[in-house]
């Protein structure tokens, strides 16, 4: 029903082939778009880099969000190479271990900053720099969680950062929607992904949403690919600020 042919799609948040953004790099592909996929380190390369390639990715190149020189060089790299961008899936999200399995109340000011940053101020800055790029419009995606909504056990303070992300997806969809460019955030139900693994319980949590979800089934990454890649098509041209959940219909019992 739609096509990306032609399109030039940034990846960024791959660590292996569970990854949510491997799902959504497969469909993306899938549809006809050009690749740019990234990988943490030196460390996760290996993981990453053999799934760029099966891909066919133009571009593989390092990135840790911390680190601006990084962000700058890939960029420069995709203004040189293909002097354009049409589609951007961040998927990255980061909180020390001690804050992350704490009460909100206990979470350190330097852990919640470390979080918000790497979770939320990543994607404002990769949207920043892909908006020039972005001159005949463009779909720039991001990955939140219901826990963002609603206190959802064991989620702790990436409720609160998750909930930060949602709303800048809103204000720079306004912003940006003039020109073209929509701003969304995927929210899946969970997934068997080594970011969810950090999760104290979070057997207990799968098992809890698949028996409550309406389609006792759990999301995979194929149904995030497949909501991403018709996001990022010209068929979605008016669609944009909204949060997509993708959850088996877990997120309308209240």
């Amino acid at each position: 029903m739609f096509s990306l042919d032609g399109q030039k799609a940034l990846i960024v948040g791959i660590a292996n082939e569970n990854s949510i953004a491997y799902g959504c790099a497969r469909a993306l592909k899938a549809q006809g778009a050009d690749l740019a996929i990234t990988y943490l380190n030196e460390r996760a390369e290996p993981h990453v880099r053999p799934l760029a390639e099966a891909l066919g990715a133009s571009i593989i190149a390092p990135l840790d969000v911390a680190d601006p020189a990084q962000i700058e060089a890939l960029f420069a790299q995709i203004g040189t190479q293909w002097g354009r961008l049409d589609t951007l899936l961040h998927s990255i999200a980061f909180c020390p271990k001690e804050d992350l399995h704490g009460r909100v109340t206990d979470c350190s000011r330097l852990g919640f900053q470390q979080a918000m940053d790497i979770s939320v101020g990543s994607f404002m800055e990769l949207v920043r720099l892909s908006e020039p790029l972005m001159a005949d419009g463009g779909t720039c995606m991001t990955v939140s969680f219901y826990g963002a909504e609603k206190v959802v056990e064991n989620y702790n303070i990436m409720g609160p950062v998750k909930s930060a992300l949602e709303s800048v997806t809103r204000y720079m969809a306004a912003e940006l929607g003039p020109k073209g460019i929509r701003v969304h955030a995927l929210s899946p139900g969970p997934l068997k992904t080594r970011a969810a693994s950090g999760i104290a319980h979070f057997d207990a949590m799968l098992d809890a949403a698949a028996a409550r979800a309406p389609t006792h089934q759990l999301a995979t990454i194929e149904d995030c690919g497949a909501y991403a890649a018709f996001l990022a098509s010209r068929e979605a041209a008016n669609v944009t600020g909204g949060v997509h959940y993708i959850d088996g219909g877990f997120n309308i019992l209240g």
